[in-house]
């Protein structure tokens, strides 16, 4: 029986961040405005299937997901060992901005969520000349404490185990049986200490701060989505993100905080006007 062939091409490539090589990997589909997504911390670039597969968005917009260093099918630096990885602003936004140039892309749209819904910020405080606009999917300005990150790497815990139960708590129960388990199921490949050390830019150093108030939505439109379930970047945070910058923000019902993988039908409702303004 023939198969039906899904539209996304894989690439590897090497990037230099901060004077480092770095083999990356990403997919694309699609022509048109550049969208770079995202993905969360600890996960991969297979949150966005659904945007990578759907035929509406890929008439107007390329669609790319990378890894990013240490997670899914990209490497660690040469010389790296297992516990010392961390995560802070200054790598993070190095990373995005090493890739967009390295692929030659001209003013395109980045779409984060979580940790990625938060660099958006510092992308739009300091680099927002570079983007055609900003979409956050759980973006807040910071994180109040809720759980001890110790236990994510640890001796005596299994690590995919307690990243999986983590991230499975944080899903919407309206959210499609099939596609918790997938989201939960990347957290457990991910790498010992990786979703611990992206936490440190989500719970410390990525913390936007008093440099809310250089985001100008008038220079970069920011668009700000998030799952009604989420207690990690609740609605709540992220309304008063929403009201420093000047703009409205979005309640998604029946999703939780991966709205693009635990929920992508019901996600893509709200996403759809997001992409029609920027078009």
């Amino acid at each position: 029986m023939k198969i039906k062939m899904e539209p996304i091409i894989g690439h590897y490539g090497n990037f230099d961040i901060d004077g480092i090589n770095h083999r990356i990997y990403w997919e694309e589909a699609g022509e048109g405005i550049p969208l770079v997504c995202l993905h969360t911390a600890g996960s991969d670039g297979r949150q966005y299937r659904a945007l990578l597969n759907d035929k509406k968005i890929l008439k107007n917009f390329r669609v790319i997901v990378y890894d990013m260093p240490w997670h899914g099918k990209s490497s660690p630096p040469q010389g790296s060992k297992v516990g010392h990885y961390q995560l802070s602003t200054k790598s993070y936004v190095s990373q995005i901005l090493s890739f967009i140039d390295g692929l030659e892309l001209i003013k395109p749209v980045v779409m984060g969520c979580s940790i990625g819904g938060r660099v958006i910020l510092h992308l739009a405080s300091d680099h927002k000349e570079k983007f055609r606009a900003l979409i956050g999917l759980q973006s807040a300005g910071h994180l109040d404490p809720y759980y001890d990150i110790d236990w994510l790497h640890r001796q005596d815990v299994h690590g995919g185990e307690i990243c999986g139960a983590i991230a499975y708590g944080l899903m919407a129960p309206t959210s499609p049986k099939e596609e918790r388990f997938e989201t939960m199921w990347h957290y457990m490949q991910g790498g010992p200490g990786i979703f611990k050390g992206d936490l440190f830019f989500y719970k410390f150093d990525g913390d936007i701060g008093d440099k809310v108030k250089q985001i100008d939505n008038s220079k970069c439109p920011i668009y700000l989505l998030t799952g009604e379930y989420d207690y990690s970047a609740t609605p709540e945070e992220t309304k008063i993100l929403a009201d420093n910058i000047g703009v409205d923000m979005v309640k998604m019902k029946n999703v939780g905080h991966f709205p693009m993988s635990e929920n992508p039908k019901e996600f893509l409702k709200y996403l759809y006007p997001v992409l029609n303004k920027i078009i």
